[in-house]
């Protein structure tokens, strides 16, 4: 009998037809994020879970099946698992290589033309049968050359970033706490700035590409916003708690800043269902996305190839390529029977 395994979100055909092949695959199919009785529902009937983005799974909901074997995460960090309960109860877990550096690059720099060209404005007022004159100074937009990004974070991603918005001969400079060295700082055509607060006066674009943690958390206040010049836009494209969200409105709704590009918000999962703040509805200048950075179907296409050869692999008693807590080998209860590697 082919073991069991619990899909909490809905998955790309490759990858389930994966999952088909060494196991029975039940899937909770459906838009919205899987309820916690809903996933402890999934858990106790199932011998292996396949986990999605921010779906928690915690030592209460690992409790609820004690021969669950092993979860396979399509995600890179595994934050909202509790690794050190999975690894006492001899439970593998797994992620999957960072395969979307380049898309959430595109979906940033979206925002950045979207917002110069005001396109979503554009397109209600075109709707709306309000265009009649080609000429007209009724929509004005703005042009690209010469504006300064500035970036607050520079990893992977900023740095696919820069590359982009340096074709469109916008300058950009960055703040980090570990500065790039100066032979990369040339490759990319960047320049660092010790002090966050300069890199918010300078810049036409404020990014936002620091990773959220601790030292992170409110980075962006309304301190911040009014640092930025007030024909400044800000785009957010990393967590949404980076950002002071009342600070941020209130900036946008006193015209501090020209304008926003927000893919993440304070309410979204694990602490909360995703939510925007509804004032953020009301403002035309904002441009909102559903957290959609790694939703290009070749990306998502490639997260799912990867999830589900992890799961092949714990399933036939393999080692996965991404085992996030090898120090399960070693656990006298580990579940799948699998001996420490040599």
């Amino acid at each position: 009998m082919k073991p069991r395994i619990f899909v909490v979100q809905p998955l790309m055909e490759n990858g389930l037809n994966a999952l088909r092949e060494v196991g029975e695959v039940e899937v909770f199919n459906s838009e919205r994020m899987i309820s916690r009785d809903e996933l402890i529902a999934g858990v106790r009937r199932s011998d292996f879970v396949v986990t999605l983005g921010d779906t928690v799974i915690d030592a209460e909901i690992l409790d609820v099946n004690p021969g669950l074997k092993g979860i396979a995460a399509m995600a890179m960090g595994l934050n909202v698992i509790d690794v050190e309960a999975a690894t006492e109860r001899g439970i593998l877990l797994t992620n999957i290589d960072h395969v979307i550096t380049k898309t959430t690059c595109d979906l940033t720099l979206a925002h950045i033309l979207g917002l110069a060209w005001r396109i979503v404005e554009a397109d209600r007022f075109t709707r709306s049968g309000r265009f009649h004159q080609e000429q007209s100074m009724s929509f004005l937009t703005h042009s690209l050359l010469g504006k300064v990004v500035g970036m607050i974070g520079l990893g992977a991603i900023g740095e696919e970033i820069a590359k982009r918005v340096r074709a469109f001969e916008m300058p950009v400079v960055y703040t980090k706490r570990n500065r790039l060295s100066e032979e990369r700082e040339r490759e990319l055509g960047v320049e660092f700035l010790a002090s966050k607060d300069d890199v918010l006066k300078q810049a036409d674009f404020v990014v936002i590409m620091a990773n959220y943690n601790p030292s992170t958390h409110l980075l962006i206040g309304a301190r911040e916003f009014g640092l930025m010049k007030p024909t400044a836009f800000f785009v957010n494209t990393a967590r949404g708690r980076i950002v002071d969200e009342p600070a941020l409105l209130d900036a946008l709704k006193t015209k501090k800043i020209a304008g926003a590009g927000l893919d993440v918000y304070w309410n979204e999962p694990p602490i909360s269902e995703p939510n925007p703040n509804p004032e953020f509805f009301k403002m035309d200048n904002v441009i909102l996305t559903s957290h959609i950075g790694s939703a290009a179907r070749e990306s998502r296409t490639e997260m799912a190839r990867l999830v589900a050869a992890n799961m092949a692999a714990m399933v036939t008693g393999k080692r996965p390529s991404n085992v996030y807590n090898p120090a399960v080998y070693e656990r006298p209860n580990f579940r799948l029977g699998v001996p420490p590697p040599q």
